[in-house]
């Protein structure tokens, strides 16, 4: 007998060692989240597309970035307590850079769509949207109808959750998917498109600061979508201090306000 427990013993302790060895722990995801790694170097690096109206949208005049998730990005690093950081990205490389490690999270009004979630992880939804065509106020374009003919050239972002949509919805008309340093704006104004198509902010921006613009909206809304904030995959803790935080901002009124501010009320997700 005694013989029998010492062969169990001297068999199950090196498993009870490796097991000890090869089991994560709670304290070993936490060393392994962003969110450990952010308060222990002082800084939090926000990738943000710096063109993106009531958003993320760079003053020409002072250089500073504002926008809602400006406002949200500061937030959160004040909650943090670290620095800020600006990393520039755009809709078309944002995965890219997350992926990285250019910067712990992107803030900018991401469609949360489900293509994108194969790369990257969403955060809970704070506003939503459905897309919009701009034109210029001497444009023939006059209604929705008059957009998918023949001749009509459309342009949005490269990137931008609205381009796949456009590609499967226009029939007739011809799409144009640009990129930075090239602008929607600028592509209308030099004559080689006939209509932008974006989203609420932009549309809603453009038209209360300039004169030329005019909005054209569908009937039925289009392509309704979440805008969330993305951050790697596989970092549970750091998504939940994400969700948390803006649950928080939610119901002190912090998200509302920020809303307000920019013209976004009436796509704020309650």
């Amino acid at each position: 007998m005694n013989r029998l427990l010492s062969t169990v013993a001297a068999c199950t302790l090196p498993l009870l060692a490796l097991g000890t060895i090869a089991a994560p722990t709670a304290a070993d995801a936490q060393v392994q989240s962003r969110l450990v790694e952010i308060t222990k170097s002082g800084k939090l690096r926000v990738c943000q597309y710096p063109m993106y109206y009531a958003i993320s949208f760079r003053d020409p005049t002072t250089g500073e970035i504002t926008g809602i998730d400006a406002d949200m990005s500061k937030e959160l690093a004040k909650e943090l307590d670290v620095e800020l950081e600006i990393v520039e990205s755009a809709f078309g490389t944002f995965i890219a850079d997350i992926q990285a490690n250019k910067c712990d999270i992107g803030m900018f009004g991401i469609g949360a769509t489900l293509a994108r979630a194969q790369a990257v992880e969403f955060s809970k939804p704070y506003l939503k949207s459905s897309i919009f065509g701009i034109v210029r106020q001497d444009s023939e374009i006059k209604d929705w109808a008059d957009i998918d003919q023949p001749g009509v050239t459309v342009v949005t972002t490269l990137g931008s959750y609205v381009e796949p949509f456009l590609r499967g919805y226009l029939k007739e008309a011809t799409l144009s998917a640009i990129s930075p340093p090239a602008t929607r704006e600028g592509e209308l104004m030099a004559g080689r498109a006939d209509v932008v198509m974006t989203d609420y902010p932009t549309a809603m921006k453009l038209k209360s600061e300039f004169d030329w613009p005019r909005v054209v909206a569908s009937d039925v809304p289009l392509s309704v979508t979440p805008y969330a904030y993305v951050v790697p995959q596989g970092d549970q803790v750091w998504l939940n201090y994400v969700n948390l935080f803006i649950d928080t901002v939610a119901m002190d009124g912090r998200l509302e306000a920020f809303a307000e501010k920019h013209g976004l009320t009436e796509i704020l997700v309650k």
